[in-house]
């Protein structure tokens, strides 16, 4: 089982970006999904979460009216559509993955499967 992510890469502050996340996941509808980051020299960190539909999303308030996480299950594929970048907002990407979710999580250690990370960076 993978995680695939693209559509990272370098953009101007206030540019745009949509990354991707592919899944080999048979039962991928079983899964709810998630975007995390880690910037340099800091700690990994939640960015946003989408439940198995795609009916109920959460996120950061570092994240709140700039980014969008959608998912399309035919595809086995989620988005982050990424607006209004700020520098503060370099960084990798990471998708992950976690299987028959009760509730939306924004602890990494609560998925079960990452992809292997997509670099955003954002210049002044």
């Amino acid at each position: 089982v993978q995680l695939q992510a693209s559509g990272g890469g370098l953009v101007q502050a206030g540019g745009s970006l949509r990354l991707s996340c592919t899944a080999s996941i048979i039962t991928f509808n079983r899964y709810a999904l998630a975007w995390f980051r880690r910037a340099p020299g800091k700690e990994r960190e939640f960015v946003t979460a989408i439940s198995l539909s795609g009916s109920s999303t959460t996120y950061a308030d570092s994240a709140k009216g700039r980014f969008t996480i959608s998912r399309d299950n035919a595809k086995n594929t989620v988005y982050l559509q990424m607006n209004s970048l700020k520098l503060e907002d370099t960084a990798v990407y990471y998708c992950a993955a976690k299987s028959l979710p009760i509730r939306s999580e924004t602890l990494p250690s609560k998925y079960d499967l990452w992809g292997q990370g997509t670099q955003v960076t954002v210049s002044s």
